[in-house]
């Protein structure tokens, strides 16, 4: 169980570990190639983009042939692309190997959930999805700290060797998995895909997945920009701007296991809402100059972060419970909606905008009230059960 839930865990992080530890090399890459953030932070976009994209591919290849071919597949992809990411020497290169780097890390993200609901039910899963972004949270106060020695020591070029190196790992782990799906799918590919189909006609499924894709909006403007607010703006180091990302990913430590404790006293009915309204109220303060930076954007953000990792794992779990069959494609359709709005997000906020700060929290206070309204509206609508 515990070797499971560790490659589970490094499996869930992909994410997190192909972008935060890459983050604090943006301003330099910018000054070296004489690029505008707007062209740099295409790096982090078109990895999103194409990363979004593969999702719903590789969710009902696993249906069909199962978890581990597909899985091995885009983790073999992952590994090209990042020793590719490692000798380019311009930003249209580094930009073409991150999108091949998204698409193969694609797989781990559509797949793992989907290898939940295969081996957990019920309120086990949703302690396994708590588990997992407890474990998972390391990833994200660790990369950019590890980014940022890596470039003072060495080059911007070991980040992409190392997450090479963390794509080996996980195939090898993959290799030795059993297969979790028992029963594969029958049906032709082009039907297998058609579950999308089916999925979007499931309004529970559908409508949640929406609203809870806008609550990360911030959160994903805040990873295009923050390098460029910390470094650039008022003049930190790669280092010293890893642990400010390190201090603001400790809030995905911290919620989860508050959250843990928490759903043992109040519903999950009240918890939720909880977690929509904390997002909307900790944007606030950014919208305001009086607040002198970097206060103004430290304190405020990791209170987003924390309430917005607060809700996910069971937001997750929620929605998956909304689907009978076709959980591969289920899982993948959730990322999908998650991470396209987050590139969105991440386009968005690299224009040319005069205080990004400022934006940072309009986005958040927006996307929060879409979610908490949408919460509430299918709530009643469709009498959700909540346990």
């Amino acid at each position: 169980m515990k070797k499971t839930i560790a490659l589970l865990a490094l499996l869930a992080a992909f994410p997190p570990l192909s972008t935060d530890m890459y983050l604090a090399a943006i301003p330099l890459l910018g000054d070296k190639w004489h690029q505008p953030l707007a062209i740099v932070n295409l790096t982090l976009v078109f990895f999103f983009i194409t990363y979004c994209g593969f999702l719903l591919i590789y969710g009902p290849l696993s249906d069909r042939y199962g978890r581990r071919p597909p899985l091995l597949a885009g983790l073999a992809l992952y590994i090209v692309a990042s020793f590719l990411c490692a000798v380019a020497d311009n930003v249209v290169m580094l930009i073409l190997a991150r999108t091949l780097q998204g698409a193969g890390a694609a797989a781990a993200s559509a797949i793992v959930f989907a290898i939940c609901k295969d081996l957990f039910a019920g309120n086990i899963r949703q302690r396994i999805f708590i588990q997992l972004g407890i474990i998972v949270a390391a990833a994200p106060m660790i990369a950019p700290i590890i980014g940022g020695w890596l470039i003072e020591s060495l080059s911007w070029r070991w980040i992409f060797i190392l997450q090479a190196l963390l794509g080996m790992i996980s195939a090898l782990g993959v290799w030795l998995m059993n297969e979790s799906l028992t029963v594969l799918s029958t049906e032709s590919l082009k039907l297998v895909f058609r579950s999308y189909l089916r999925l979007m006609s499931n309004m529970p499924f559908f409508l949640l997945t929406l609203a809870l894709a806008c609550l990360g909006i911030p959160f994903f403007a805040f990873i295009a920009v923050s390098s460029e607010i910390y470094i650039t703006g008022l003049g930190y180091s790669e280092k010293v701007y890893g642990y400010f990302f390190a201090c603001n990913a400790s809030a995905f430590l911290v919620a989860p296991l508050v959250f843990s404790r928490m759903v043992h006293h109040f519903p999950l009915g009240w918890l939720l809402p909880i977690s929509y309204l904390g997002v909307l109220l900790s944007s606030l303060p950014m919208m305001s100059s009086a607040v002198p930076l970097p206060y103004r954007l430290t304190v405020p953000m990791w209170l987003l972060t924390f309430f917005f990792s607060f809700g996910r794992p069971p937001g997750n779990n929620l929605i998956l419970e909304q689907v009978d069959r076709d959980a591969g494609a289920a899982s993948s359709l959730m990322v999908f909606f998650f991470f396209i709005t987050g590139a969105i997000s991440m386009w968005l906020i690299s224009l040319d905008w005069q205080d990004k700060v400022a934006v940072l929290g309009w986005l958040g206070m927006v996307s929060a009230t879409i979610t908490l309204l949408g919460w509430w509206g299918i709530n009643r609508l469709f009498k959700l059960k909540l346990s």
